[in-house]
């Protein structure tokens, strides 16, 4: 159903690389503090001591041409409701990223969520926010492939496809030779509330079951 398919697709908006991935650029700004600081952060990124979000792209591999779009955007509204001091940092950490061969062979340029955190906050929108804004626009998307889902007489089923990577034959122990399970440390985890209170209620059911019997 058409509830189910967009609750799916904004589900899969989770995460600092992607959904949440402006909101992680306001974060990584605000540690940043100071334009004097943007060099000692390039190079923690370069030594893997620093993440770097709002650099990249799978699809834009020279330049994200919204990024461009959103930065204008971004000048429009600190005119009309104030200037967010992170959008001078921002500023200068692009003008250095793209100055650095480290940044420039690796084809790391800003996308548009380099700049788009800075104007929901300027708009007065919480972080939390930041998903839900990203999402609506993509609403019609979303939409458009339920519905092809639902029109295509071919498709049963829309399944994503999936490439294994990983070892082609590999050997393994008969399971006469094998450790117990007990050493597996996911049996360490402890039950649920949840699932707690249906064991419980399973037993007291039978109970009763047993008794009115």
């Amino acid at each position: 159903d058409v509830y189910s398919a967009v609750a799916g697709a904004v589900g899969a908006l989770y995460g600092p690389l992607h959904g949440g991935a402006n909101e992680a650029v306001l974060k990584m700004l605000a540690r940043i503090g100071n334009k004097e600081a943007i060099p000692a952060f390039l190079e923690g990124v370069k030594n893997k001591k620093e993440k770097m979000f709002g650099f990249g792209h799978r699809v834009y591999k020279n330049f994200d041409p919204r990024a461009n779009v959103i930065r204008d955007v971004a000048e429009e509204v600190f005119g009309l409701v104030g200037r967010d001091p992170l959008i001078d940092i921002a500023v200068e950490l692009e003008k250095c990223a793209r100055r650095d061969p480290y940044f420039v062979e690796r084809k790391l340029y800003p996308n548009v969520d380099f700049y788009s955190g800075l104007v929901y906050r300027a708009l007065g929108f919480p972080p939390e926010f930041f998903t839900v804004l990203f999402a609506i626009p993509r609403a019609t998307g979303y939409l458009a492939h339920w519905r092809e889902s639902l029109t295509d007489p071919d498709v049963k089923i829309m399944r994503p496809q999936q490439v294994y990577q990983g070892v082609w034959l590999r050997h393994y122990p008969s399971i006469n030779v094998r450790q117990p399970a007990s050493s597996d440390s996911m049996w360490q985890v402890a039950p649920s509330n949840a699932s707690r209170r249906r064991l419980a209620g399973g037993s007291s059911d039978v109970e009763a079951h047993s008794a009115s019997g």
